[in-house]
């Protein structure tokens, strides 16, 4: 029985190792492509870094990557589509299930239907809608929209579900709170490893756009990171694969620290749902 066991924490212990290593390798292989040349990367894979990083970086310089300004650019769309996403979407969850009304299983019937509806099927008419209010090469687009986010709204709604307490409500109305401090002081404590986990999809999904923001922006200087590396490739002779790499690799960044920085949250909420009282 104990050698079944160890050969089974065993397996468990192989099988984990193998999917952080599928998660790393391929994090591994853009940092390493963003040190070697074009001509380096086309001869084949090296788990080895090359000695290109500079000759990458001023590349990127002369082809107009201005890095800095397009950090500042995608944090601005990204930061504020997630703190809208998440907010309003957890305050609508709590809605849903705190709260009786009318219509309720309707609303969250139109909820699920919007989740099965594409993107890119509203695309033509939210770039024409955008158009008539005049609101084309501005961020207002990228970042509002963020309110109405069914598929979070469906998430927090179903994580709710299994931590929400009426008692909890009802203790705070009894001591006079309005439901807006219910839900600023007691729910939203209550949420933080479904909102770091929602936070973390948003910012990255946010953080990546690449499509939306080429519809709507045609300012160079509005441009995201995104936006940025596919200029690299308007060289007709030649494709800096180098520098695309070093691109993709700085692009890489902030969303690893924010996933360390959310990630804490996350875990902690689990430990804590662990405990037995």
């Amino acid at each position: 029985m104990d050698k079944h066991y160890r050969l089974q924490r065993l397996l468990i212990y192989g099988f984990m190792l193998l999917l952080t290593f599928l998660s790393i390798f391929p994090f591994w292989v853009v940092l390493v492509n963003s040190t070697r040349s074009a001509e380096q990367i086309q001869q084949g894979l090296s788990l080895l870094p090359g000695t290109q990083l500079a000759a990458n970086w001023h590349v990127l310089r002369n082809k107009g990557f201005d890095v800095f300004n397009g950090f500042q650019n995608s944090l601005v769309i990204s930061a504020g589509a997630t703190l809208l996403n998440v907010y309003f979407s957890a305050l609508t969850a709590y809605g849903l299930i705190a709260y009786r009304f009318k219509g309720k299983r309707l609303a969250f019937a139109v909820i699920l239907g919007l989740i099965m509806i594409p993107q890119q099927i509203s695309m033509i008419g939210f770039y024409q809608f955008m158009n008539r209010l005049d609101l084309l090469n501005s961020y207002i687009p990228l970042i509002f929209p963020a309110i109405a986010s069914p598929t979070t709204v469906f998430f927090l709604k179903q994580y709710l579900e299994t931590v929400y307490h009426s008692d909890l409500a009802d203790s705070a109305r009894l001591d006079g709170a309005g439901e807006l401090k219910i839900f600023h002081k007691v729910m939203l404590p209550l949420m933080k490893p479904g909102l770091a986990t929602m936070a973390i999809f948003s910012f990255v999904t946010t953080w990546n756009n690449f499509l939306m923001p080429l519809i709507l922006i045609n300012d160079t200087d509005k441009f995201t990171l995104p936006m940025l590396i596919q200029l690299l490739k308007t060289d007709v002779y030649r494709t800096e694969f180098g520098s695309m790499y070093l691109g993709i690799s700085l692009s890489i960044a902030p969303l690893l620290l924010i996933y360390l920085f959310l990630s804490k949250y996350i875990i902690g909420g689990v430990t804590a749902g662990g405990i037995k009282e």
